[in-house]
């Protein structure tokens, strides 16, 4: 019999310690480790297990390796084939994850439906929605399909007795979510360390036996990263996070983990009563309408993934009677909008003191690169001088501490995509040459004050 030994785990990232402790060593969080029996197989049966035709397969040359065979098939979906690089791949697995309400079953049970009406047996097994509310979605999104097949359970045994049992193998199996799923190889309620592991393993090892395409709905947290062991990211071939805003009609799917294609890819999605439709060309999907004649308002060429984007920054300066003057960011970093105010008020000596600033991403976007820097800083300008940008200005760069703006990634990108929309002037970062003669090139924010505002 094999001896069991007591270890804790940590609810929050997986970690295993030997002894209790009142903070995880791994993620740092407080009160997580949970106490769990392990058992531990003696030397001798481990030896027995390692060797002998029924162990463990012996090494063997890479050249001779056979070739899967595995051949990529469409989702029914040609952008997200794209971003995916090469399709749905029969054997991987693909975790998705969005906060509640985002769309993900919708997405998901959309693309269930394509792949479905090309002649190929798809299981859709959730254990949130009743068959009922699943059906529901799938006449308003017309997916009702006779190779559809849907389950509605919680044990993953369930799954998987429906995944060999069939007469015919199934191409695609769609799990949602896989927190909602229990094993009775574990322990523990639904979604805890034990349970989303023993569940994973299994869907994945039958998935990978039968050469059928994984996808796996995750749930996330309130910092928005995916639930359960840190683990559950690494046994997977792709993950894919779908994100936005609930009151927006837009959606953006990202791709971070590809073993078959590039990542940090970005798709747009546009919310519609069939389902999720793709947003062919969203270079300026979140500009909206703007009137010239006000002030405060930039546009920045961003780069998310391999993809250029016109977005709309606006700043707002107003004066304040409070002691403290504020200051609020919305689609980035407050930190970033503090740094550049702080640059502006040494390098231009400017006076901010007795004005609140507040700051904000167009269209419910989120941008987090470099570029904004530049755009940013000639939004708070615009405001502060009450100055109007031209109208069809575009703006990207960073901006250091020392006042300079530095070049970014994919200028060449940035650069070509805002002559093909037509915009002029082009503000962007002299290429790290210093002279500022180059057309458009800025090399420091005094510069762009001189340029566009006309004061030294």
């Amino acid at each position: 019999m094999a001896k069991t030994r007591e270890i804790y785990l940590c609810s929050v990232c997986g970690a295993q310690t030997l002894q209790w402790r009142g903070q995880c060593p791994n993620c740092h969080e407080w009160n997580t480790l949970e106490a769990s029996a392990q058992s531990r197989p003696a030397a001798g049966r481990r030896a027995a297990a390692s060797s002998g035709p029924g162990g463990a397969d012996r090494p063997v040359p890479l050249r001779d390796v056979a070739d899967a065979g595995h051949t990529p098939y469409g989702s029914g979906l040609k952008a997200l084939d794209r971003v995916l690089g090469k399709g749905l791949v029969p054997g991987a697995a693909i975790l998705v994850g969005g906060e509640p309400g985002i769309g993900k079953s919708t997405l998901l049970l959309q693309v269930a439906g394509l792949v479905a009406a090309q002649g190929k047996p798809v299981l859709y097994a959730s254990g949130e929605e009743s068959l009922p509310q699943i059906k529901a979605r799938g006449e308003r999104l017309n997916m009702l399909d006779p190779n559809l097949l849907v389950l509605a359970t919680s044990r993953v045994e369930d799954v998987l007795d429906a995944l060999n049992g069939g007469a015919s193998t199934p191409a695609l199996v769609v799990v949602d979510s896989v927190q909602t799923l229990t094993s009775l190889e574990a322990d523990g309620l639904p979604g805890n360390v034990s349970q989303v592991r023993a569940v994973a393993t299994a869907l994945l090892e039958a998935c990978r036996r039968s050469g059928c395409t994984l996808i796996l709905v995750g749930h996330v947290t309130k910092d928005g990263v995916l639930a359960g062991p840190r683990l559950l990211e690494h046994m997977v071939d792709t993950v894919i996070s779908l994100e936005g805003d609930r009151r927006q009609m837009f959606r953006l799917l990202r791709v971070f983990k590809n073993r078959f294609g590039p990542n940090e890819e970005l798709l747009v999605f546009r919310m519609g009563e069939r389902g999720m439709q793709v947003v062919d060309d969203p270079s300026t999907f979140f500009l909206g309408a703007r009137d010239a004649s006000l002030s405060g308002t930039a546009v920045v060429m961003a780069v998310d993934g391999q993809r250029p984007l016109a977005v709309e920054v606006q700043a707002l300066v107003a004066r304040t009677f409070l002691s403290i003057p504020r200051r609020a960011a919305l689609g980035f970093d407050a930190n970033r909008l503090h740094l550049l105010l702080a640059v502006l008020e040494k390098r231009l000596k400017l006076n901010f003191g007795q004005v609140d600033i507040y700051a904000k991403v167009g269209g419910g976007m989120r941008l987090q690169e470099p570029g904004l820097d530049l755009a940013l800083v000639a939004a708070v300008l615009s405001s502060y001088y009450d100055v109007p940008l031209p109208e069809k200005c575009v703006l990207w760069g960073e901006v250091d501490l020392n006042g300079q703006v530095r070049p970014v990634a994919a200028q060449d990108l940035r650069l070509s995509q805002a002559r093909r929309l037509g915009f002029e002037p082009i503000v962007y970062p002299d290429g790290g040459a210093g002279n500022g003669k180059e057309k458009g090139g800025i090399a420091t924010i005094a510069a762009l004050q001189q340029r566009l505002f006309r004061r030294q």
